[in-house]
């Protein structure tokens, strides 16, 4: 079977959904552009749009810092998507900073941005993913030819916020995590471009049907907590920007709260002592 994008579903009329796997809201409460999900016959919940807070997403909400809320139990997940990435073809160099929600489900099998596409005719399974699983930062990428991954030791999970330094060049990458050693990879094959045509999805992805997506680049959960200062050039010489269009403007998200100051990221334990929040499980 062609995994070429010659096919749609077309949904009877209770459901909607790339594969037909949402049943649709017959009224739809929700306000400003909010997805609408039935919880059962008589109940709906909405999932805000990005800048949308509040049972009917009528709340203004300004986000500086996104704070991510996972897979919800209608298998959604919260994301932000950005404009495609311009000349990413052969060199990109990214930077962020993260902060889990907790210590348990955020590192299982969770998303932190993903481009990319299913091969369609010429074109191959192209994709950039970034992603945490079984505690580890897992980065993978395929320029058409296989996939490379990088995985890198456990987090250290005293520390509060965690940075991420990755890049490539032709077919080399490197990731650099906290105060982890560089580690390398170079792609199988001969390819060296990355041709991506998608939005940057940050923290999930707009509809979460992994069969929809590339193989290797599936994480199981949208991320959950905060990323910020996501930055990212695509030439040695020029300065990290944030990606979108205007400059640090997502183009659309989904359930995307703002980042609440943790108690612990303002408080330094001293003599080896680490500090809990009392109000959070760990």
């Amino acid at each position: 079977v062609s995994d070429a994008e010659n096919w749609f579903c077309e949904c009877p009329k209770l459901y909607s959904g790339k594969l037909c796997q949402f049943a649709t809201c017959d009224e739809n409460p929700c306000g400003n552009g909010a997805t609408c999900f039935p919880k059962s016959r008589r109940d709906a919940v909405c999932l805000c749009p990005y800048g949308r807070s509040g049972i009917l997403c009528s709340d203004a909400v300004n986000i500086s810092q996104p704070s991510f809320s996972g897979t919800d139990v209608f298998g959604y997940t919260s994301f932000l998507a950005y404009s495609t990435i311009p000349d990413i073809t052969f060199f990109y160099e990214f930077h962020l900073k993260f902060q889990l929600a907790n210590h348990h489900s955020a590192l299982e099998d969770n998303l932190i941005f993903f481009t990319g596409q299913k091969g369609q005719g010429l074109n191959g399974d192209d994709f950039l993913v970034l992603g945490l699983r079984n505690g580890r930062v897992v980065y993978s990428y395929n320029l058409g030819s296989g996939t490379a991954t990088i995985v890198s030791k456990p987090l250290d999970l005293t520390f509060n916020i965690h940075v991420i330094h990755l890049g490539r060049y032709l077919q080399k990458g490197w990731l650099k995590v906290d105060d982890q050693k560089n580690k390398t990879v170079t792609s199988p094959g001969r390819l060296v471009g990355l041709n991506v045509f998608s939005q940057f999805y940050l923290g999930g992805y707009r509809e979460y049907t992994p069969e929809l997506l590339p193989k290797g680049s599936r994480f199981k959960n949208g991320f959950q907590g905060c990323i910020f200062d996501v930055q990212v050039r695509t030439g040695v010489n020029q300065d990290l920007k944030s990606p979108g269009t205007p400059e640090g403007h997502p183009s659309s998200g989904r359930s995307v709260g703002q980042c609440k100051d943790s108690p612990c990221s303002l408080i330094k334990c001293r003599n080896g002592g680490k500090c809990i929040e009392s109000g959070s499980t760990v």
